[in-house]
């Protein structure tokens, strides 16, 4: 903790406006994925939300890091992997969900159309949770 203190105003004042920044987009996200009704806008805010707010606390540690003279690319490789993965996992789960033809909240518009790449029959109003 003794090392934080020594480095400069300016530096800890950025840090502290990244980790801040990130620890806000990451509870906006996980906000999200409680209180969104179904699966697939419950997959959206964590995806992009917490992805960025991740992005901003590496952001943090990266200034600090290089401030302190030790510069490190375990970070940058954190980062880079952690933008590279989550919106292709979160499109792999989202098809899955199509395909399975999974119950959307009645409000979640549905853009397929018949003659799409996939076979599928759409869902009856019926069918949506209210």
């Amino acid at each position: 903790m003794d090392a934080l203190n020594q480095l400069p105003a300016w530096s800890q004042w950025l840090a502290a406006f990244f980790i801040l920044l990130g620890a806000i987009f990451a509870f906006i996200g996980s906000l999200g994925l409680a209180i969104l009704p179904d699966f697939f806008t419950r997959l959206h805010a964590p995806t992009k939300n917490t992805t960025i707010g991740i992005g901003g606390i590496v952001i943090a540690s990266i200034l600090i890091t290089s401030v302190q003279g030790s510069i490190n690319l375990n970070e940058l490789l954190i980062a880079i992997f952690l933008f590279l993965t989550a919106p292709i996992s979160a499109h792999i789960m989202a098809k899955a969900a199509l395909h399975t033809e999974l119950k959307m909240f009645n409000r979640t518009k549905d853009f397929r159309q018949e003659g799409d790449s996939y076979e599928h029959i759409l869902p009856n109003k019926k069918d949506m949770e209210p």
